[in-house]
Formats: structure tokens, sequence, C-alpha cells
């Protein structure tokens, strides 16, 4: 499902996705409010969302989508790059944050990676990410947290791969390995953390300093 307030651009977005034999545009609408409604209606399995439109945000509508619809994977497609945003989209339960530069080539690709259960995020908008959270992770250096939970060595690999923003046919390729067990590393690692989402644990990777970052 689409939701943009910019009938072209939403339009140009449909006419590129369907031309993909396994995508299909079940939805459009054009503000916040509206999504909700139809999310609720067509129960799409990713939803693609601007931030800011006059008829609802996306944050506000990606909380309330995520409510009614949990499993459903939603991505801000947006032209805003202001970190504040970015944090408060994570916060409301998005799945990813992609800026409008995305290319057409790119953008089939990055729709069936996030149905498969990856996020995205933007690179410039990632580097913003690690840093907030690698300062946060200073200011928490000096308190006392209790034992990590133990993952097993290509557990932790796998760990550090996602922290640098691999996705799944990457990771697999670098460590020999294939995209199915990869997933499974990557369910393994959710449960014992007892996190939700690749996002999750790749804050939890630089905090714990599985990963470093300068």
């Amino acid at each position: 499902m689409l939701v943009d307030d910019h009938a072209f651009f939403r339009r140009g977005l449909a006419s590129v996705l369907e031309e993909e034999p396994d995508i299909d545009v079940v939805g459009e609408c054009g503000g916040g409010e509206e999504a909700v409604g139809r999310a609720a209606a067509l129960a799409p399995d990713v939803v693609l969302m601007d931030v800011w439109m006059p008829r609802g945000n996306g944050i506000e509508a990606c909380a309330a989508i995520r409510q009614s619809l949990p499993r459903a994977k939603i991505t801000m497609l947006t032209m805003s790059d202001e970190e504040d945003d970015l944090f408060q989209a994570l916060k409301a339960g998005a799945d990813g944050y992609l800026l409008k530069e995305i290319s057409v080539d790119e953008l089939p690709d990055a729709v069936r990676a996030i149905a498969d259960g990856q996020s995205f995020i933007n690179a410039s908008m990632a580097t913003k990410l690690i840093g907030e959270f690698t300062q946060l992770a200073k200011r928490d250096a000096a308190a006392a947290r209790p034992a990590a939970p133990q993952l097993t060595a290509r557990e932790t690999e796998v760990l550090r791969l996602v922290a640098r923003c691999l996705n799944n046919r990457e990771i697999a390729d670098e460590l020999f390995i294939s995209e199915n067990t990869v997933k499974n590393h990557i369910r393994n690692i959710l449960e014992k953390l007892q996190l939700h989402s690749r996002t999750e644990a790749a804050v939890y990777a630089v905090r714990e300093k599985v990963v470093e970052v300068e």
C-alpha cells in the first residue's frame, strides 16, 4: 500500500512496482488518517508511507497501523532527513526509513526485502542513527548491566554484519552460508536478546560493543 499526499509521485511508484510480477499495489491514499482505515481494510504486507502529509502525519499513522496490523512491514519513504523524524518513526514501529532519493531500479528489490523482514534505512540516516546510539552507549557505559545473553560465535558474526547494515544475501555471501541459515541465526539472536527487529539488534551491537564505531 502506498501513502503519499503527492498523487503524481504516488502514481509513479505504483507504475514501477506494478511492472513486477510478484508485487501487487493493493491500494493508495494521500494522508495518514485515511491510511489507517485503508490498511485495516486491505491488510497489506508492506506499507510505504511519507512522514509529513496534510491529512495526518505518517508517524502517527505508523503507530496506529502497527497496533491493528502487527505483521505489516511499514517503511517511511520521505524527503525528510531530520534525525528526530527518523527516531520518532522507529519509536512508532517503522521497520525502515528511506529517502525519496532511492533509485527506481532499487525500489522493487527494497520492497521484496522489506516484505521478507529486512529493515531498510537510507545510508546517510543510518549513519545518524548509529552516531546517536553511540553517544547513548557512551553515556550508559558506567551503568551496571546484567550479564549479556550468550550468543554463539556464528551468531556474534551475524550480529556484527547486521550492525553494518548488510542484508541477508550479503551476510550469506560474507560467511559462505545460505540465506535461510542467516534468517535462522537472526531469529535466534532476536529471541536470545529479547529484541523485535534488526534495527534493535544493530543498536544492541553498538551499545554492547559487539561492533566498534568510531
